[in-house]
């Protein structure tokens, strides 16, 4: 047997790098509990949902929805109204003949400028979503500028059309754990988008087409502009091409997952919370992988 005399500083020493090491392990279990236990439920209560306690705990990104794991024939189409408004009414009158409902994501500056449009978009069935007030980069706000970005246009389009809006695309796609945070403080999901169809480029309508089919898939997220100058023939045969291969559109909102979900931050895809089944011999139990569904870009 080894014995060691240590002198009283030396004591001091040992005793300092063993306080050290219980603070460390008290710290990373607390971190356990807090994503798959009592912390969980607490930070929960504060109204904190299962992402953002697991970023909170981990240290991790969150993340918006790019797309949604569904397994049967379903996507959205939505519409970003930022400036002009040469093309509303043409694909309000498209989306009529084919019966269609989608989600038109609406910036203060042109809820201000056609606030008749607006209150048509609501009446024809469409579901409004929130783009911010000022169209900014919202990851550089602070978190107070956020809130207002976000909580004028809330207000401006509950005051035309008596309901506030639910789900929220930041400009740029830009965001960031304080975007989504305040975001869902607001009561409002931020959505991404999972095809692109570039048409604010100005492509021609059978571009327009043929990128948008290439890419769709069940659960997929596609992304209009209200002014694109071909937006709206490229739309009639998409339309028409979803509609040959079994799709059916729904707004953002109704193509959301419902019950206990959470998001993929590799792939931004919004899934179910799979039952945990027991491991044979273990007691352990485990949550099965789930292949994405869809191809989408990932966070940008």
């Amino acid at each position: 047997m080894l014995v060691f005399y240590v002198g009283a500083r030396s004591r001091v020493l040992v005793f300092a790098v063993a306080v050290l090491m219980l603070v460390s392990f008290a710290v990373s279990a607390i971190g356990s509990v807090a994503e798959d236990g009592l912390g969980s439920a607490i930070l929960s209560a504060a109204g904190v949902g299962r992402n953002a306690i697991a970023a909170v705990t981990s240290g991790s990104r969150l993340v918006p929805i790019y797309c949604v794991a569904r397994d049967d024939r379903v996507c959205a189409v939505t519409v970003d109204a930022t400036w002009g408004d040469d093309k509303t009414m043409a694909l309000l009158d498209l989306f009529d003949r084919h019966g269609l409902k989608v989600t038109f994501f609406l910036a203060g500056h042109w809820i201000k400028s056609y606030p008749d449009k607006v209150r048509e978009i609501a009446s024809r069935g469409h579901e409004l979503g929130n783009h911010s007030w000022t169209h900014p980069h919202m990851s550089a706000l602070s978190r107070d500028k956020i809130r207002d970005e976000l909580e004028r246009t809330q207000q401006a389009i509950a005051d035309l059309v008596g309901k506030r809006p639910a789900v929220f695309r930041p400009p740029f796609g830009d965001y960031s754990n304080t975007v989504i945070t305040v975001a869902q403080e607001c009561g409002l999901r931020t959505i991404q988008w999972s095809v692109d169809s570039l048409d604010w480029k100005d492509l021609s309508a059978a571009q327009i087409r043929e990128r948008v089919m290439k890419r769709v898939r069940p659960g997929a997220i596609i992304l209009f502009h209200n002014a694109g100058k071909n937006s709206v023939e490229a739309l009639d045969w998409i339309i028409r091409d979803l509609k040959t291969d079994g799709y059916v559109m729904l707004p953002v909102s109704e193509l959301l997952l419902d019950g206990e979900t959470y998001i993929d931050r590799s792939t931004g895809e919004q899934r179910s919370v799979e039952p945990r089944t027991p491991v044979p011999g273990t007691g352990i139990r485990e949550t099965p992988d789930r292949r994405p569904a869809v191809d989408s870009p990932g966070p940008l």
